[in-house]
């Protein structure tokens, strides 16, 4: 079952790919959303799970600037999620 915190990390991360983000920025997120999909959509270990929650808080930690001020908030929203579902563990 998918808690979800974690789909809703993954819906604010896929928001940002219809937004004109800055393009390192853009590499970033992508990566982030892909990791984000992979366990939203897999049936992970526990372990797994939160190893990935960590690897999408490290992308995210590259993402400086935007250049768009809705993608900033979905990624600030989708920090939140990462920060409560990692605190849990």
């Amino acid at each position: 079952m998918t808690d979800d915190r974690v789909r809703a990390v993954y819906d604010h991360l896929a928001a940002t790919g219809e937004l004109p983000v800055e393009r390192t920025a853009s590499r970033w997120l992508g990566e982030a959303e892909a990791v984000a999909r992979d366990v939203v959509e897999g049936d992970l270990d526990p372990a797994v799970r939160e190893r990935r929650l960590a690897t999408i808080a490290e992308l995210l930690d590259n993402v400086a600037e935007t250049g768009d001020e809705i993608a900033d908030d979905h990624i600030a929203a989708a920090r939140v999620h990462l920060e409560e579902l990692r605190s849990e563990s």
